[in-house]
């Protein structure tokens, strides 16, 4: 092994006799450290961060050894600039390995979130190194997905929400992923579970929040992921109100998508009538939604819909004239129901001869 003429090897060893041997030859010298030994020191440092062991304690280390080796000698200014020199070299090896170690980790962290998400991975490989992540893949979990798009790890305010998230609920082995620019958390399901999902939402003001249900195993991370986006894309079709959505609350629509041609011929069936009135079929559409999201109280549906009650009452009478179908009777109220909501997931009518 080649080393530099005052004993510090340039493969990165930095022994305490070769550090004493160093200091000890600048301080009565008084020449700085040479290129060098600068590098070798870096790579001290730079090994050192491989092998897990933190900056402070090769400080604290590199000092013990400097005070042992400066006892009972006059510490000149020469003997201190080549002590910061070195110690500095040390800490930039250190930093330099630290962040290509995150960036290593980053790499795979983002390839095991994109495996998990993906219906197209190896199961086996995944149960095998979601424990590096801290993901026990064994246990159920719930995936949270916020609306919009643009998101990217690398910036600063999803970097932010992350250390708030972990720095809150760390213990709890929290995951935020991205997911098609698409901001994902994924929480191991029990106690803990609403508080970081309210949390989530909380920090992600004026997006959507919808969250899946409870899966177990490798494949539940995903198949919790798709009933969550797949409900944030029918809450934004079907125009929903509220901020926090729950996949559980809304099976109802896969159930009436499962059949689409049933469903098309339900809403034909049902709402063709609404055609005839003036205006077409949507003020009569919204009229429907409005009174039902009112729980069929008059008052209430007229306020949200802006009309008088008596305005509101002769709308439903039209609708009844029109379908047969009265929304104050309660087969017939669900059977509208149905009609409306099916007609609103398959965006009818799209055109006057739809």
């Amino acid at each position: 092994m080649t080393t530099v003429e005052v004993g510090v090897p340039v493969s990165g060893s930095c022994g305490d006799g070769s550090w004493s041997r160093l200091l000890g030859e600048v301080a009565q010298s008084g020449r700085r450290l040479r290129r060098e030994e600068l590098e070798s020191l870096r790579a001290y440092g730079d090994r050192a961060a491989e092998e897990g062991r933190g900056l402070a304690e090769l400080v604290d280390e590199r000092l013990a050894v400097t005070g042992q080796a400066w006892e009972g000698r006059p510490v000149t200014a020469a003997s201190m600039a080549a002590l910061r020199a070195g110690l500095a070299a040390i800490a930039d090896g250190h930093g330099r390995a630290y962040r290509e170690r995150l960036r290593r980790e980053e790499a795979g962290r983002r390839q095991f979130v994109a495996d998990l998400l993906s219906s197209r991975s190896d199961v086996g490989r995944l149960a095998e190194h979601a424990e590096r992540f801290g993901l026990n893949l064994a246990c159920a979990h719930v995936v949270a997905v916020a609306g919009g798009d643009g998101y990217d790890l690398g910036d600063p305010l999803v970097r932010g929400l992350e250390r708030q998230l972990l720095g809150r609920f760390g213990e709890q082995e929290v995951l935020l992923a991205v997911k098609h620019g698409r901001l994902v958390c994924i929480v191991p399901a029990g106690p803990g579970e609403d508080a970081v999902v309210k949390a989530f939402a909380e920090l992600t003001p004026g997006r959507r929040v919808a969250v899946g249900r409870e899966h177990s195993g490798p494949g539940g991370v995903l198949h919790s992921y798709e009933e969550a986006r797949s409900a944030l894309e029918q809450a934004e079709q079907l125009g929903l109100p509220g901020q926090l959505l729950h996949a559980a609350d809304l099976l109802v629509l896969p159930v009436l998508l499962r059949d689409r041609e049933a469903l098309e011929e339900l809403v034909r069936s049902v709402l063709e009538p609404l055609r005839k009135a003036r205006g077409g079929a949507g003020p009569l559409l919204e009229t429907l939604t409005a009174y039902a999201d009112s729980r069929y109280v008059t008052a209430e549906a007229a306020r949200r819909l802006g009309l008088s009650v008596r305005a509101l009452a002769y709308r439903i009478a039209h609708i009844v004239r029109l379908t047969g179908l009265d929304p104050d009777e309660a087969l017939q109220r669900y059977t509208l129901e149905t009609a409306v909501l099916g007609a609103r997931l398959l965006g009818w009518p799209r055109t006057p001869e739809d």
